[in-house]
């Protein structure tokens, strides 16, 4: 795999529909460590043709990530989800798709984006890096919610947007 670059992918908005229900689906099936339920998944195939989002796609075509938003209320924004494919973690395409959103929350007024994600209390090394990687990006823990998921406690993180 090359080194990642701005010439190695590129990142652009996307509005919901089949492009990214379609893009959502292959990178879910590439992450069963992080989306291994199947009823869980099939809701978020289905957002997807409802949220808008962003897809990180390499030269060829290829969409190695994506972000989808949902909008609540007139102030905050929350990162519905987002995926990258295995080979493409940590070479700069969530971060890219973060900054995007970010961006373009922050013209629409938003002040506030939130992110839930599996918490703490629950020992996958998984998603232990994925709370590391919005740590990084100044998400804080708010609460480790233990009824919102039945079975897997929920971590709401925020984040201030400038």
């Amino acid at each position: 795999m090359p080194e990642p670059t701005a010439a190695v992918w590129t990142v652009r908005s996307c509005a919901p529909g089949e492009e990214l229900a379609a893009a959502t689906e292959r990178l879910l099936a590439l992450l069963p460590e992080w989306f291994g339920m199947p009823a869980a998944n099939a809701h978020y195939v289905e957002s997807a043709r409802e949220l808008p989002g962003y897809l990180a796609v390499i030269a060829d075509g290829d969409v190695i990530g994506l972000l989808t938003i949902k909008r609540h209320f007139a102030r905050a924004a929350e990162v519905y989800l987002m995926a990258v494919a295995p080979d493409w973690h940590g070479r700069g395409g969530g971060k890219g798709l973060l900054a995007a959103a970010e961006r373009d929350l922050t013209a629409d007024g938003r002040l506030l984006l939130q992110v839930k994600t599996l918490g703490p209390s629950h020992p996958s090394p998984q998603y232990a890096a994925t709370r590391a990687f919005y740590r990084a990006r100044g998400f804080e823990p708010i609460e480790e919610i233990r009824d919102l998921w039945p079975g897997n406690p929920c971590l709401l993180m925020v984040k201030t947007l400038r």
